[in-house]
C-alpha cells in the first residue's frame, strides 16, 4: 500500500510539472498578441468606430492582449491572414472565398443573421405578366441586369448558372447591363425588358421572401400578382468572421461562445461589430460558402479584376 501511495504521489508531481513546464506554455503565450483584421468603411481611412470598446470585449473573451489591424482593402486583409500576420479577420462572402482559395489555411467561425432570420441572399430571375415563360427561353428575350460589378444582380446569377452547367457570357446579346440596379428595375417596369436578374434575402432552407429587388418593384407600383420568379440561385451567405485553421481549439471555442452570445449579452458591442445585420451571429462551416466560391471561380475564369 505504501509503495502504491508513493507511486501515485510521484505521478501527481509529474502531472503538475507538465502543466507548469514552460515547454507546455499556454496558447496565449505562443500567440503573444491576438491580432484581428478589419476593413474600414469607405472614406473612413484607418478608423473604426468603437475600436477601444471592441478591443476590450475581445480581450475579455480571450483573456489576452488583443490588437485590431485596419486593412486598406480586402486584398490586404487576405494577404495578412494568409501570411499569419493576423489570426482573425472579418470578411465579405466573396473575400472569404478568395482567402480560402488563396491558402486553404482559413476557416469560418460565425456569420451574421438578419432580424427576420435571413442568412444571405439569392439571385432571382423575375418577369412580369408571364413575358418570360422559363429559364430556357432567356436567349429569345431581353433580360435586364445590374452593372457587371454588382454581386447580387450580376456576378451571383452568372456564377450560379455556370455552376448549374449553363455558361452565359456577361456580354451575351440578350443581356442588358444597366448603369445601376435601379435603372435595371426601371427597364422591367417600363416594359423595355422581359426579365430582370435581381436578388432577395433568404433563410437557409426556405423560399426567398418578397424582399430586395422584388420588394422594390412592388413599391414602385408593380403588382405582386404580375411578378413571377422564374429561377432562383443557391444561397450566398453573409460574410463570416474567420480564423486561421492552426489557431488553438480553445481560442476558437472562446471566440465562438463570445460571438454567438454577443447579441443577447452585450448588444451595444454587437452593434459596433455588426451594424448591417441585427439578428446576432450563427455558427458556420466552409460548406456554407460554396456559392461564394462559385462567384470567385466565375470572376477568375472571366479574367476580371473585380
Amino acid at each position: 500500500m505504501r509503495v502504491a501511495l508513493k507511486a501515485y504521489a510521484a505521478l501527481m508531481l509529474v502531472h503538475g510539472a507538465l502543466w507548469s513546464n514552460p515547454a507546455h506554455a499556454d496558447w496565449r503565450d505562443d500567440i503573444g498578441t491576438f491580432r484581428i483584421g478589419i476593413v474600414a468603411e469607405p472614406g473612413a481611412g484607418n478608423t473604426v468606430p468603437g475600436l477601444a470598446q471592441l478591443t476590450d470585449a475581445y480581450t475579455r473573451a480571450l483573456g489576452m492582449k488583443v490588437e485590431f489591424v485596419v486593412a486598406r482593402d480586402y486584398a490586404a486583409l487576405i494577404e495578412a491572414q494568409a501570411n499569419a500576420r493576423i489570426e482573425y479577420a472579418i470578411y465579405s462572402a466573396t473575400a472569404y472565398a478568395t482567402a480560402s482559395q488563396r491558402c486553404g489555411c482559413i476557416e469560418p467561425l460565425v456569420a451574421p443573421v438578419d432580424f427576420d432570420g435571413a442568412i444571405g441572399i439569392r439571385s432571382v430571375l423575375l418577369t412580369r405578366d408571364g413575358k418570360l415563360p422559363d429559364l430556357a427561353a432567356m436567349e429569345s428575350h431581353r433580360i435586364a441586369m445590374a452593372p457587371s460589378d454588382s454581386v447580387g444582380g450580376s456576378l451571383l446569377p452568372l456564377a450560379a448558372l455556370m455552376a448549374e452547367g449553363r455558361k452565359i457570357a456577361e456580354d451575351a446579346p440578350f443581356l442588358v447591363h444597366a448603369d445601376s440596379a435601379a435603372a435595371a428595375e426601371e427597364m422591367l417596369i417600363d416594359g423595355k425588358a422581359d426579365g430582370l436578374f435581381g436578388w432577395v434575402t433568404a433563410a437557409a432552407d426556405s423560399q426567398p421572401e418578397a424582399s430586395g429587388t422584388q420588394a422594390r418593384l412592388e413599391a414602385a407600383g408593380l403588382s405582386a400578382v404580375a411578378l413571377r420568379v422564374v429561377w432562383t440561385s443557391g444561397l450566398l451567405r453573409y460574410g463570416p468572421h474567420a480564423v486561421r485553421s492552426d489557431l488553438d481549439p480553445e481560442a476558437k471555442r472562446r471566440l465562438t461562445v463570445f460571438l454567438t452570445n454577443l447579441k443577447s449579452t452585450t448588444p451595444d458591442i454587437y452593434e459596433l461589430l455588426e451594424s448591417k445585420h441585427s439578428g446576432g451571429f450563427a455558427v458556420v462551416a466552409p460548406k456554407d460558402y460554396e456559392m461564394a466560391a462559385s462567384v470567385v471561380r466565375f470572376v477568375s475564369g472571366s479574367g476580371s479584376q473585380r
